[in-house]
């Protein structure tokens, strides 16, 4: 990037979060909590995914500053004896990793059909609309529940734990596409009317240089915007998704699954072992829809206005 274009971006950015505060104040806890799960192998105090470090004599341990409370587990345990601070960090990699891939797939598809269906208009516009009705007909529950048959029967139990993560990757991205493609295509047909693309068709672009080198840098603002938000439900999919047992397996477990595991012992006092991942999914989809909502107002229509 030019000197220039870094100066302009550092400006738009510094504008960008004193206009507001909120989306900076976001965007800061959101980043704490993607460093520490990325992090989670060099400061989590266990590893969650090996069963041999449990002690079932330390299950149900409640956080350090309540009574009965041991200082090696900070957050307390779970009922296997698992370190609840270790499987919340681990548990957040893997969700923000399902919905960050998700949503990547999402866009690769919804883009390209949005893109192809507002250009070129017609029959492929028709066709591209009929499919992504009948895509938002079937739910991502309805998808999912089908896919873990076909992986159980097909492939074994073993299975469904060993693909989980790109199981639910492909899931979650299949089911969500036409978002971007809606969007994309609205997008594009205000586009393909205005003078700059009959100024590039008189100079003789082709219809693929138009589409990839003047349309879409033009219609990005709102898929960046759609997929913040699409993230925030990718992670919320994941998350219902294995909280009724058609995600994550236990032996690795995501925030979804964390929050399933210790929902019966709530009834027991054991309210950390659920509160606490539920706390930490609260503030990623909190945090991620307020960006996004800052986004939409920085890059709306009226950003000129203001």
């Amino acid at each position: 990037m030019s000197a220039p274009a870094t100066t302009t971006a550092m400006r738009g950015a510094i504008a960008f979060t004193r206009a507001r505060p909120g989306a900076l104040i976001a965007l800061l806890v959101l980043s704490v909590i993607a460093v520490a799960a990325v992090l989670a192998p060099l400061i989590a105090p266990q590893d969650p995914f090996d069963l041999a470090s449990f002690d079932i004599l330390d299950a149900e341990l409640p956080p350090a500053w309540q009574e009965g409370g041991e200082a090696r587990f900070p957050l307390g345990t779970d009922a296997q004896g698992r370190d609840l601070l270790s499987a919340m960090l681990y548990g957040a990699r893997i969700s923000l990793v399902i919905g960050f891939l998700a949503v990547l797939i999402q866009a690769a598809i919804g883009i390209s059909l949005g893109l192809l269906a507002g250009y070129f208009g017609g029959r492929l516009d028709g066709f591209v609309t009929r499919l992504a009705d009948i895509q938002l007909a079937l739910s991502t529950l309805m998808m999912a529940i089908v896919a873990m048959a076909l992986v159980r029967a097909g492939l074994g139990g073993e299975a469904l734990s060993l693909f989980a993560i790109p199981l639910l990757v492909i899931v979650i991205g299949l089911a969500e596409w036409p978002i971007f493609a809606r969007t994309a295509r609205a997008a594009v047909l205000v586009e393909v009317t205005k003078d700059y693309v009959r100024a590039a068709r008189a100079l003789g672009d082709s219809d693929w240089t138009i589409m990839r080198r003047h349309v879409l840098p033009n219609v990005l603002s709102p898929l960046i915007i759609v997929a913040t938000t699409q993230v925030a439900g990718a992670i919320m999919a994941e998350a219902a998704l294995s909280f009724l047992g058609l995600g994550m397996p236990v032996t690795k477990p995501s925030l979804g699954t964390l929050i399933r595991s210790g929902y019966d012992l709530m009834f027991a006092g054991s309210w950390w072992v659920t509160v606490l991942p539920g706390l930490i999914l609260i503030a990623v989809l909190i945090s991620i829809n307020v960006l996004g909502d800052g986004l939409r107002d920085w890059l709306g229509p009226r950003r000129g206005a203001r």
